[in-house]
């Protein structure tokens, strides 16, 4: 195994020489399919339409939407011309909202209608109420001085925001070479990604992370179950989130295979998509993989071409791993690691046994290290010991946005990051998590583990 220099508009173009006319991203349910190809040429007239509204090298685009079609071209748009896409929880409230385009100096918000309860156009009123009045692209905000465009993703079209089709119009004005200057200033070390995380303590902060950094751990996290180009991966996890957007999207990205996309997680779309596309892997967390097991239509669907995936997220009980293996086929993996870590530290493979995958989380990525560190000494504890689970490597973020003195307190002087999670060695390598150090029980200024 290796880790690669390549940036993600690279590993795209990469793709889209070697095998053009393959099919990379499928929406079964509305039988939307591109080729790496298309992709990648749709990727770069939204490029220019970006370039066309301000967005360049080191600008803040926030995604506020669910897996939309769109969702993708928009980060790889970003990640050709140097630009950071900031993930928005499609969850977010109002105040959250505010706090997040605030904080990450956001040049550019790409929203869709909303979800739910949560009308985004709205809301983003709310929050710039000058887009009423304003000529699109001439944003003037006092509380929001960086935020210059709103787009809508989508054909709708909405006061003082662009929509898709008017950013694809604007890119025909942008001359290809631009284009490709900006490509050429792109480093793999460079941010491309900062997702807003609570961490440990306080307010959420944004995690810078680097083309580096993510598309080794969604290589890597594919080498773990054995990913191949004629794997079909479906992706029911939302794509703001480390989950969808490293775990799926920079695996498919790196092993030049298909992703089949489902919007939002409906239990009965994912079983019809891995029917209809016959998908070799699907991710989720636990509620996610009962809601399949226990749809009343479970067996109407043909899932056997399934043959791994990932379970996280949560605690992972044994009876439901027991059930997945048996019904759905799979030999399901579980990575552990936070935002910060890109988020994969450990993971099981997909040779371990069922024991193995079940009762622990594997053990560490290749050129990472990851070891169990006392809370009082700093120092290694023994196998078996419990101490705070620690990372450096590869794969540790660039640093909170704007942060300092939080970045400090995360990652010691030797280069480790602390995850605040408890944890312990075992005799055979694996890594098993025993608790959080926030939840620790002090008496007498004496730490005293959880059960």
């Amino acid at each position: 195994m290796q880790l690669f220099d390549r940036t993600l508009g690279q590993w795209l173009e990469h793709w889209a020489a070697v095998s053009p006319d393959k099919e990379c991203m499928v929406y079964s349910d509305r039988n939307l399919r591109f080729s790496w190809k298309e992709l990648d040429e749709r990727v770069n007239n939204i490029a220019k339409g970006l370039i066309a509204i301000g967005v360049g090298k080191g600008t803040h685009v926030g995604i506020w939407a669910a897996n939309v079609p769109d969702w993708l071209t928009f980060l790889f748009a970003c990640a050709k011309i140097g630009a950071v896409y900031v993930t928005v929880n499609t969850n977010y409230k109002q105040s959250e909202l505010e706090y997040l385009c605030e904080n990450s100096d956001m040049h550019t918000l790409c929203i869709v209608n909303g979800e739910r309860d949560s009308d985004f156009v709205q809301m983003t009123y709310n929050m710039l109420p000058e887009l009423k009045t304003s000529q699109r692209g001439h944003l003037k905000s006092e509380r929001f001085p960086c935020m210059k465009n709103v787009i809508y993703i989508g054909q709708e079209k909405h006061r003082g925001m662009y929509n898709t089709a008017e950013i694809l119009l604007l890119g025909n004005n942008v001359e290809d070479a631009c284009l490709e200057e900006l490509k050429k200033e792109v480093d793999c070390h460079d941010v491309v990604n900062m997702q807003y995380t609570s961490g440990t303590t306080g307010f959420p902060k944004g995690v810078m992370l680097s083309h580096h950094n993510i598309a080794n751990n969604g290589y890597l996290t594919g080498e773990h179950m054995k990913f191949m180009a004629d794997d079909k991966l479906c992706c029911c996890v939302p794509l703001f989130h480390c989950f969808g957007v490293v775990l799926a999207t920079m695996n498919w990205l790196t092993h030049g295979c298909t992703q089949v996309m489902v919007e939002r997680f409906d239990p009965l779309l994912v079983l019809a998509s891995i029917h209809k596309e016959r998908c070799t892997a699907v991710y989720g967390v636990p509620t996610m993989f009962i809601a399949e097991l226990n749809h009343p239509m479970f067996d109407m669907f043909d899932v056997s071409s399934l043959r791994t995936g990932i379970m996280a997220g949560s605690l992972c009980p044994v009876e439901l791993m027991k059930q997945v293996q048996e019904k759905m086929f799979m030999r399901v993996t579980s990575v552990y690691g936070l935002t910060e870590t890109s988020p994969g530290m450990t993971q099981t493979r997909i040779e371990d046994s069922f024991e193995t995958r079940c009762n622990t989380v594997g053990y560490d990525y290749e050129f990472t290290e990851v070891k169990v560190l006392d809370l009082e000494t700093g120092e290694e504890c023994p196998v078996g010991v419990q101490g705070e689970m620690c990372c450096r490597g590869y794969n540790v973020m660039k640093g909170y946005y704007k942060n300092p003195a939080a970045t400090a307190e995360i990652i010691d002087e030797n280069g480790f990051l602390h995850s605040g999670d408890l944890g312990i060695k075992d005799p055979d390598g694996n890594y098993r998590i025993t608790g959080r150090i926030k939840d620790m029980i002090i008496r007498g200024g004496e730490n005293i583990y959880p059960p």
